[in-house]
């Protein structure tokens, strides 16, 4: 059996996710005469209860798991909140590492806007290299932002076809091949062509977009799957979504006040620490400390990602390991027996109950118990007040769904 993982967030799930699915299923199949085989496995790497882009999930990662094992996929496990809330190559490095250490996956799936792996590798190769790093270097002492930095040297290196660095799922991509290249895994990347609105677009089909519409209370039912529509309509109707920043600011603006040293903040360089110490400390809403703290150098997202990090309590030391277990969040009975499979590959421990935790290592502890009080806040924000109950994390088992 063919093995695919797929480093996702589903925020929400919606048809593109289903179409990159299906995708990649179709991708892998065997031929033989005129039968086809898909029966492809589908392995996802999801980012829990906090997202990349520096914000809340808008619905938890158990909804968003059911979603995604009701759409296709067959064994989901977490991305913590340590790693989802860091850099593009943070983010794919640690999802790339629990892939890799869980020693079932064959491939890597992704969606891009090139759908070209070739130029994706190339792209990845040029960038990776010691040239490319000093270009980077110094182009970031002209007090650009490092994306911007990267393009540069990315112009310089590949001419023309540093384009590809322009597209954030081609860039997402390209950290993903970087990862794999930098572990040395047997993992092979495949690409499938992105189609459909942009990934942060207020208009036409697009996470955002869909986002927009959680927030009002609309469900958009034509851009997702039937059961995901379903499993969004209990959500709110429980009153456990949506879950937006908005939603928790005075929440977020009490914890940033009471922090006196921002210093340890992943992200954090060159004297920012001092900007959000100084605005945090005042402003009354996080939109307006961003704009007060933001120069051209840092994009939103990035400064998003500190003051979440900051309000959990997350530090660069933290930012700095790689995963140390594999949390799984939902399966069906695929996805059992990849983890029969897995127990006996596997290089990292396997979290099914959360009391194991307990009996890992010191790392293994510190970074499950930043998750739990992560969970702690993020279910503050929902609108039911039966449900903001502490602890839920510890009492959490992997959802199994048999077909």
């Amino acid at each position: 059996m063919k093995t695919a993982g797929i480093i996702c967030e589903y925020n929400p799930f919606h048809r593109g996710h289903y179409g990159h699915i299906k995708k990649t299923r179709q991708a892998l199949s065997d031929y033989t005469g005129n039968e086809i085989n898909r029966d492809t496995a589908i392995v996802c790497v999801m980012s829990g209860n906090y997202v990349q882009r520096g914000d809340f999930a808008i619905l938890n990662k158990q909804a968003r798991a059911k979603m995604a094992l009701q759409s296709g996929a067959d064994l989901i496990v977490e991305l913590p909140a340590v790693y989802a809330l860091q850099s593009a190559e943070g983010f794919a490095k640690a999802g790339v590492f629990i892939l890799d250490r869980l020693g079932i996956c064959q491939y890597l799936s992704f969606g891009s806007e090139s759908g070209d792996i070739n130029k994706l590798n190339d792209a990845a190769d040029a960038i990776i290299s010691e040239r490319a790093n000093t270009l980077t270097k110094e182009w970031l002492g002209t007090g650009i932002s490092y994306a911007s930095a990267q393009q540069k040297a990315a112009d310089t290196l590949l001419g023309k076809e540093s384009g590809i660095f322009r597209s954030p799922n081609n860039v997402l991509g390209i950290e993903y091949i970087k990862a794999l290249k930098k572990i040395g895994s047997t993992i092979i990347p495949i690409t499938m062509e992105r189609t459909g609105g942009d990934h942060d677009s207020d208009t036409g089909f697009s996470a955002s977009a869909l986002r927009k519409s959680f927030i009002h209370e609309n469900i958009p039912a034509q851009q997702m799957t039937v059961p995901a529509v379903s499993i969004a309509m209990e959500e709110l109707a429980s009153g456990r979504g949506p879950v937006s920043m908005e939603k928790a600011e005075l929440l977020l603006l009490s914890r940033l006040r009471a922090i006196e040293d921002y210093s340890a903040v992943p992200g954090i360089s060159e004297g920012l620490e001092r900007r959000f110490k100084r605005y945090a400390s005042y402003e009354v809403s996080i939109s307006s400390i961003i704009e007060k703290v933001k120069t051209k150098r840092y994009p939103m997202s990035r400064l998003r990602r500190i003051l979440m990090c900051a309000a959990l309590g997350i530090k660069i030391e933290d930012a700095k390991t790689q995963p140390p277990y594999a949390r799984v969040l939902a399966m069906n009975q695929k996805g059992i027996e990849l983890l029969k499979i897995a127990g006996e590959r596997a290089k990292l421990p396997i979290i099914i109950k959360p009391a194991a935790v307990n009996k890992l290592c010191e790392l293994s502890v510190r970074i499950f118990n930043l998750e739990a009080m992560a969970t702690d806040f993020y279910v503050l924000a929902y609108t039911s007040e039966k449900e903001r109950t502490g602890g839920q994390e510890w009492r959490q088992s992997p959802l199994i769904i048999n077909p």
